[in-house]
């Protein structure tokens, strides 16, 4: 079935939230093909936002953009304004290194670095000129309790990170990104490549880390949407067709291509 992209509902949020950053037109080119047409989302704080949508429809091209992760592609082009913290952090003359540090990312498959838990810990505060073995110790220690890793590894910190099972790497990659203090946590199908039991433990951690971040994760997991977030953005053909609370597209989306997908009867 052909759905059309002129039919779209984007909730408001209320008046009283506290955004976390939003995006107003946002266009993402590959050369001369469009990826992302002119997205508008607000991304309340201290939230879990779960973009969805069928494979190629935008949404972790869009995810990427948010902290500039698409500079890095050559042939990629981003117009329109994404917002934080008062600022329009897609200009020329913004620190794009800040705005990473600001804005963390965890990818879809563990990747920790080849060097122990400790060293994947203080590897980039070290880069950004952190110093201090106590300091160290205190980041190590409170970033892994808030990735919910510090029991299971706090004998073992100058082991190897590539001994931990999937999702315990999962995790300590979630610890490396917090280590940095963003306020933004970008998650890309962060559960995709682990068991069930691993996902729960991911999924948990994430429900507790939204106490101080705010998170914004792409899935195909409509189950761990609706488990998980707050809000929910579904994308398809680089548009995001409907944003609301997640209760609401899950039970009464307003978007007939939302409902079919979101009801399995998709395509």
């Amino acid at each position: 079935m052909a759905y059309s992209l002129d039919d779209i509902y984007i909730k408001e949020l209320p008046s009283d939230a506290e955004l976390a950053m939003s995006t107003k037109d946002l266009r993402v080119f590959y050369g001369d093909h469009e990826a992302v047409h002119g997205v508008s989302l607000p991304f309340e704080r201290f939230k879990i936002t779960a973009l969805i949508g069928p494979s190629g429809s935008g949404k972790s091209t869009f995810l990427r953009s948010l902290n500039r992760m698409n500079d890095t592609i050559p042939s990629s082009k981003v117009t329109g304004e994404i917002n934080y913290r008062g600022l329009d952090i897609n200009t020329s003359d913004i620190d794009v290194f800040e705005v990473r540090r600001r804005i963390g990312m965890v990818f879809q498959r563990p990747n920790p670095f080849a060097k122990s838990i400790y060293d994947n810990i203080t590897f980039a505060p070290r880069r950004f000129g952190v110093s201090g073995k106590e300091t160290f110790d205190e980041l190590v220690e409170t970033s892994l309790r808030g990735a919910a890793l510090w029991d299971e590894v706090k004998d073992k910190l100058h082991k190897s990170a590539l001994a931990l099972s999937g999702g315990q790497q999962q995790r300590l990659c979630i610890a490396r990104a917090i280590a940095m203090k963003p306020d933004i946590l970008l998650m890309d199908e962060p559960a995709s490549a682990l068991d069930p039991i691993s996902t729960a433990a991911v999924e948990d951690t994430m429900l507790k880390l939204k106490e101080q971040y705010t998170i914004i994760i792409v899935t195909h997991n409509m189950q761990q949407a609706a488990r998980i977030s707050d809000y929910t953005g579904f994308f398809y053909n680089g548009k995001c067709l409907e944003f609301d609370e997640t209760r609401k597209i899950f039970t009464r989306p307003k978007i007939q291509a939302t409902n079919d997908y979101v009801g399995g009867h998709f395509g």
